[in-house]
């Protein structure tokens, strides 16, 4: 027999399940069964480690929230979220309520006052893996293999990936395994789970986070977004507050060194921050559809107001000069990387929204307006591929096809991010600037951006920002619209 079958097992006492008629008590109650449950599997892991022995294998659990109704009396048909479509048990599992405290207060408080009735916040019957109950504790380090003489498969729960997915999103999951229905479009698992990959591939803790994201594919863009920081800092009018760059260095004096890393991350995060996570984070996702999907995929259990893609593509259009701006109101998929949880059959729409936020700021940063914007700016399809030397093999294929979409720009990212943010209902959008022609004998080479261009890379930053500003002046419910839902939605963003 296994010995993890025949150890006792030993867990905290039952914590009593609460009724909440006020989300900020709910959410404090979360806390602390939270805090309860991990802090008693890191004193355990300690005592483990002091002693070398075990006599029974220690498990808490996550907290959860539930929500029973009995009407399907619906409060406002213009809702998108916070409410729930008929009668029924609704509950999800809850992992670090201290960082998501203002998502978890907004939402509760909507399904209160929606429906009228309490939510009730108790234990779940889902175990929390130690290696998910020791992030963000800078103090505990797991030890590597042959530390232990003892297997942590044995004493702990472990990280279960077989419950760590997307299948709530992807409308592929109706009912949890005891029947409810799923109240939040991610578990706690595969919160933490996304969690712990953001600090890894970020080099910043998820509480940096903003909620309005900035994707970029060039290091150009971070310099000038340092740049930028330094000035809002600079202002106290700005509503910023501090400057986070990978390795968790904090900024709040413009005129200071920022201390840098040795090692740069996979995808190095920058956060300019303001109060209640208002500010903007730009991250730098490098090359390529797959990196655009990790980072998206992370990025979207902090449930972000919205995400945009401001990089690099080539120009299909003779018309088009370096340093032009593209505004994609339609994306041609060929990225292939979402299309086992996104059919390459579902359309990924433009949202008015964002399209409107963004043509504004290059109209406000560039001082061009109506016709003379076209003169830098045209709007259409954008393709994105994952082969970077496509240019190297037959083209005829390739450009038929870009000709029939009417595309009007190539790039490897802006899809994804667009997709992605589909799948996941967060806002996104996408403005891009020419760095090459393929097509017209431009290619990216040294030497051949013209002084135009060099220009127009040093506004495409601070359009992307505006436009973030002017989203995020915009009610939450606004730019949260009925178009990313689906059929039978959570309630919950």
């Amino acid at each position: 027999m296994n010995e993890s079958h025949s150890r006792p097992v030993e867990t905290l006492p039952t914590a009593e399940p609460r009724l909440f008629t006020a989300p900020e008590p709910a959410v404090d109650y979360l806390c602390a069964l939270h805090a309860s449950a991990t802090g008693f599997l890191v004193d355990r892991f300690h005592e483990l480690l002091e002693t070398g022995q075990a006599n029974a294998r220690y498990r808490a659990y996550y907290p959860e929230i539930r929500l029973t109704t009995t009407t399907y009396d619906q409060p406002d048909s213009r809702l998108s979220f916070g409410h729930v479509p008929e009668p029924g048990t609704y509950a999800t599992t809850i992992t670090r309520p201290d960082l998501f405290r203002n998502y978890l207060e907004q939402q509760i408080g909507l399904l209160i006052r929606n429906h009228g009735v309490p939510v009730r916040v108790g234990p779940s019957e889902t175990p929390i893996p130690l290696h998910f109950a020791m992030a963000g504790r800078g103090d505990v380090v797991l030890p590597g293999g042959g530390e232990l003489k003892l297997s942590l498969r044995d004493l702990f729960d472990v990280p279960d990936l077989s419950i760590t997915s997307d299948d709530i999103v992807n409308s592929e999951r109706a009912r949890n395994a005891d029947g409810s229905i799923p109240l939040a479009p991610f578990t706690a698992q595969r919160v933490d789970y996304s969690l712990a990959r953001l600090a890894h591939y970020t080099a910043t803790e998820p509480h940096h986070f903003q909620n309005h994201v900035l994707f970029t594919n060039y290091q150009f863009y971070v310099d000038e977004f340092e740049g930028y920081a330094r000035q809002a800092l600079a202002d106290p009018s700005s509503g910023y507050t501090e400057f986070v760059a990978p390795g968790n260095a904090v900024l709040i004096d413009p005129r200071a060194p920022l201390e840098s890393i040795t090692r740069m991350p996979q995808m190095p995060a920058y956060h300019l921050k303001r109060a209640g996570s208002q500010g903007v984070t730009l991250v730098n996702i490098g090359v390529g559809p797959s990196n655009a999907k990790t980072a998206t995929d992370h990025i979207a259990v902090l449930r972000p107001h919205a995400w945009l893609m401001v990089g690099h593509c080539a120009g299909l259009r003779n018309s088009q000069s370096l340093g032009d701006f593209v505004l994609a109101h339609a994306y041609l998929r060929e990225d292939n990387v979402l299309n086992d949880d996104l059919p390459i059959w579902v359309p990924i729409p433009a949202l008015a929204e964002i399209q409107i936020a963004l043509q504004e700021a290059v109209a406000e940063i560039t001082q061009l307006e109506g016709y003379e914007l076209k003169k830098i700016m045209r709007t259409g399809t954008v393709a994105t591929i994952d082969n970077r030397n496509w240019e190297l093999r037959d083209q005829s294929g390739p450009v038929q096809r870009l000709s029939k979409s009417r595309a009007i720009a190539l790039d490897m990212e802006s899809a994804t991010i667009a997709a992605n943010g589909f799948r996941f209902r967060v806002p996104y959008g996408t403005l891009l600037c020419v760095s090459d022609k393929p097509l017209h004998g431009e290619l990216k080479l040294p030497g051949m951006a013209s002084a135009f261009y060099k220009t127009q890379v040093a506004r495409h930053l601070l359009i992307g920002v505006r436009a973030m500003e002017r989203l995020r002046e915009m009610p939450l419910e606004r730019i949260h619209s009925r178009k990313l839902r689906s059929f039978d939605e959570t309630a919950f963003l």
